[in-house]
């Protein structure tokens, strides 16, 4: 249909990188994000920018081949992890990652354990795969490391498949959640951090 504004997916992205930012989710320029433009091609947030006033110039194109052992001048310091992403499974097209307080500190809390397990919330049904809330989805968590290429090498064969299974917690640090798209991408990371916020909840008030 003529007459009609179309998203882009870079538009998408500003559009959930501001909402994040508005939520406090990517402080003091936090985060980056990402999305697929070709099978072997991605444009990803440049270093040190405000997630809530991004543009189209914010973001530089590199091929992902390249970015799993290098980060181009210029390019956010984590683009090995999303590129990593993007050449375990053809089918993400954006990835998304917030310093939230919930996903910083139950990722602390819960590296230990290795996963934090949701069980019964009907917000489950938001991440992709999942039709019901009487099922059990387990976030992976994940120790931190400065040597960025090397943690993307170890995590990989770490993630797990299944439904659900679309984001994992960096200890101290974060979420990592993607999607088939950046709408997808931003229902995960709402959800998510939803979920941990519940969780932390949960805890509190059984003390």
């Amino acid at each position: 249909m003529t007459g009609q504004n179309k998203t882009g997916p870079i538009e998408a992205t500003i559009a959930a990188a501001a909402l994040f930012a508005q939520r406090g989710w990517v402080p003091a320029t936090s985060g980056n994000f990402s999305v697929r433009t070709g099978m072997n091609r991605m444009a990803i947030t440049a270093s040190g920018r405000d997630k809530g006033a991004l543009t189209a110039a914010d973001f530089i194109a590199v091929d992902i081949t390249v970015e799993l052992g290098t980060t181009p001048p210029g390019v956010s310091a984590e683009a090995p992890l999303h590129a990593a992403l993007y050449a375990r499974d053809g089918a993400v097209g954006a990835v998304f990652h917030v310093h939230s307080p919930a996903a910083t500190l139950a990722s602390q809390a819960r590296l230990a354990n290795g996963h934090i397990a949701f069980e019964g919330y009907e917000m489950l049904k938001a991440l992709a795969g999942i039709a019901t809330h009487e099922t059990r989805v387990a976030l992976p968590v994940f120790a931190n490391d400065q040597d960025i290429p090397a943690l993307a090498a170890r995590l990989m064969p770490m993630l797990p498949d299944g439904p659900g299974q679309v984001g994992y917690l960096l200890a101290g640090h974060g979420l990592y959640a993607w999607g088939r798209d950046p709408a997808e991408a931003r229902r995960h990371v709402e959800a998510i951090d939803f979920l941990l916020t519940c969780e932390l909840e949960k805890e509190r008030l059984a003390r």
